[in-house]
């Protein structure tokens, strides 16, 4: 069973009191090459790679540390984590998210969402419409005949305003203006990335609106908890909280039901190999999406609290990463439409299945299903959601 050291939820709970570094400024208001610092914990990363001109903004990559060995990089283009370090069980340091060495392999990617902050809304949208107040909004269909995390320039391909406060904490900021790939008001977002206390990484995401719209935040990591470039997933143990997951059809839109993961390849609720059950020949649902690529209706969904999600460890470096969150599902991806076309900043491919993404969320389509927790956001009131990937080694 899925288990929550109380230290760790204290740290969650109170970060103010967890943050590393002095809290004072340290004068890093601009989004340009005063960012740029030399940190060996970022190893074959260069910041003057980071430092570009994009649509008349500056870029840059942030560097983010505590007292315990882990590191973090950020890039202000599409408020993307570029890489995380931790330890293994060995001591030695691991970077656990796969991503690019300079930021104009991620403006040419053919997969555009490696490590991005994805909005307005996260995951499918059937048919790129839906209605509010009896208006119907029509989007860009960048997958199949479905909106994709946002349409034709999501979250990801935007740069954000950035502000690092101190060593540990860097604060983004961006104005999706009204009509934005289709979406309706202003939407005012910041989202603050901290490295705390018990090497976990926290991501608030906050936003308002002039105008009645719809908002589903999330981050689009793509972990191997034995390294980038250390070949397959398919051995990670992996736990989700959740006894109930959402069908998709053909297009990967749910078809409306809340099935119980019961006795199906979707049954993570005990720690178990990714790739144990992900014979795609003996279920229609695993050939929808080419193995995993499902949302999954967690056990727990206060949104004022945080709540354990998942947890995943790797069978080589032994670390664990726990996923808490307060949002109601949480999108598993397999890394099932990784060809190997791209090349990662340690020399190695993005071969298939050698990453998946752990993306807390509302669920998808939910624009056009009543039943599902809403994601309309209306002037005057405030979008708050929290996700934190907290890493330790088994067995401590």
């Amino acid at each position: 069973m899925i288990k929550i050291k109380a230290y760790t939820i204290a740290c969650l709970i109170a970060m103010t009191a967890c943050n590393q570094g002095t809290g004072e400024k340290s004068n890093k208001e601009d989004a340009g090459p005063a960012a740029i610092q030399p940190v060996a914990c970022v190893g074959s990363l260069d910041p003057i790679a980071f430092a570009d001109t994009i649509d008349g903004k500056s870029t840059a990559l942030y560097i983010l540390k505590n007292n315990e060995g882990a590191c973090a990089a950020v890039t202000n283009y599409g408020g993307r984590l570029v890489s995380l370090v931790v330890p293994d069980k060995a001591g030695k340091p691991v970077d656990v998210v796969v991503g690019f060495k300079n930021v104009q392999d991620y403006v040419h990617s053919a997969e555009p969402y490696f490590g991005a902050t994805i909005g307005r809304v996260g995951n499918r949208i059937a048919k790129g419409k839906f209605s509010l107040d009896g208006k119907t909004y029509t989007l860009f269909t960048n997958n199949g005949p479905n909106t994709l995390h946002g349409g034709k320039k999501g979250y990801q391909d935007v740069v954000w305003d950035a502000v690092q406060p101190n060593d540990s904490t860097l604060q983004l900021k961006y104005l999706s203006k009204d009509g934005e790939e289709g979406f309706p008001g202003n939407v005012d977002i910041t989202v603050v990335y901290t490295l705390a206390t018990g090497n976990a990484l926290k991501i608030d995401y906050h936003a308002t609106t002039d105008q009645k719209t719809v908002i589903n935040l999330t981050n689009h990591a793509f972990f191997n908890l034995n390294g980038e470039g250390s070949g397959t997933i398919n051995d990670h143990l992996l736990q989700i909280n959740a006894d109930a997951y959402t069908p998709v059809d053909a297009t990967l839109i749910p078809t409306g039901q809340l099935e119980p993961v019961k006795g199906t390849p979707f049954d993570f609720r005990e720690p178990i190999a990714i790739g144990k059950r992900i014979d795609t020949a003996n279920n229609q649902q695993l050939k929808n999406g080419n193995g995993y690529d499902h949302n999954f209706v967690l056990n727990e969904n206060d949104p004022a609290s945080l709540h354990v999600a998942a947890e995943a460890t790797g069978d080589k470096s032994g670390i664990t990463m726990k996923v808490y969150t307060t949002e109601p599902g949480l999108q598993f991806y397999g890394g099932n439409f990784m060809q190997g076309k791209h090349t990662f900043k340690s020399g190695a491919k993005d071969d298939f299945r050698t990453a998946f993404c752990l993306e807390t969320q509302h669920f998808p389509d939910a624009p056009n299903q009543k039943h599902f927790p809403s994601v309309v956001l209306e002037p005057g009131r405030e979008y708050t959601t929290s996700t934190v990937y907290a890493f330790s080694v088994q067995g401590r």
